[in-house]
């Protein structure tokens, strides 16, 4: 009897240390799957292009919902758009706007003005942009370049292949991939995307694509995925009239340099990012997104923004 009750207990410690066995092992299962989906957070899932490409447009049409014509780039003239270009680097635009009254004042904004302009003077000039130094002498050895290679004709200069013409401006020192795309877009209608911090920082929070992604891969995809809507583009702004408004006013008030004459493709590739600046600025900051108000919280994944 003895034994019997001895060989009972060992199997019941067996079964207790068994059970205790597997409860353990749940646990430790548990917190690996949590510790690998907060290793996941803010990786990108495994999309195919194709479908990243129509989350694409779809961000589009929302944003052109919303937003409505932007206005981009005010200016008056080409040259102003290539000077803000410049200017902008580095600063805000309310700095480049300062900028680019001073030069207005002083009668210097202008192909001509920059020319005739000696270096100290252009540098007092647009000191309120920043980096006042480098962004005078860079502003100088543009119009150097257009006289020598254009005989100082800015439509001659844009008539040339946008891909030729895109190399020869990232040659000149203090021109990037961002400036020259802008200058070619805004100034030139050709049909660039312009890929900026926003469009960096809006496109990783819905993980279309990862921090590692390169300038030119998010052109590329940019451009690939908005391609077919051209087709759509003068539809879209026909319909959006006083009874069917944007929800948020315009980025700027028209200009001569928005509003005129592009094709229809460089006209997406101008309000998409138009749409995508409002929407950075308002909406996805760099610290403390307002991601409930933003016209693309539907469009979050859950794992970063749960429903």
């Amino acid at each position: 009897m003895v034994i019997g009750r001895l060989l009972e207990d060992q199997i019941q410690v067996r079964q207790q240390s068994h059970r205790g066995g597997l409860a353990l092992a749940g646990v430790h299962y548990l917190e690996h799957r949590s510790e690998h989906r907060r290793a996941n957070v803010g990786r990108p899932r495994k999309r195919s292009r194709a479908a990243r490409e129509e989350h694409l447009r779809r961000y589009y049409r929302a944003l052109q919902r919303s937003w409505g014509r932007q206005h981009w780039w005010p200016a008056s003239t080409r040259f102003e758009v290539i000077v803000g270009a410049y200017l902008t680097q580095n600063t805000s635009w309310i700095n480049v706007e300062y900028a680019l009254r001073k030069l207005r004042s002083a009668r210097r904004l202008s192909l001509q003005g920059i020319r005739s302009a000696s270096l100290t003077e252009l540098e007092t000039l647009v000191r309120p942009s920043g980096y006042f130094r480098q962004k005078a002498l860079r502003l100088k050895v543009f119009v150097d370049f257009l006289d020598s290679n254009y005989g100082g004709s800015l439509r001659r200069m844009f008539a040339k292949p946008t891909e030729n013409l895109r190399q020869e401006l990232l040659d000149l020192p203090g021109i990037g991939p961002e400036t020259a795309d802008s200058i070619l877009l805004y100034a030139g209608q050709h049909p660039v995307f312009v890929v900026d911090a926003y469009t960096r920082r809006i496109l990783e929070r819905h993980q279309i694509i990862t921090a590692r992604a390169t300038y030119e891969e998010i052109r590329s995809l940019m451009q690939k995925a908005l391609l077919p809507l051209s087709a759509e583009s003068s539809s879209q702004s026909s319909r959006q009239t006083k009874s069917n408004p944007a929800l948020h006013e315009a980025a700027h008030p028209a200009s001569r340099m928005s509003t005129t004459k592009r094709s229809s493709l460089a006209q997406v590739f101008n309000d998409t990012h138009g749409f995508i600046v409002s929407t950075g600025k308002q909406f996805c900051l760099k610290t403390k997104p307002l991601c409930e108000h933003c016209p693309l919280c539907k469009f979050l994944p859950s794992r970063v923004y749960p429903a």
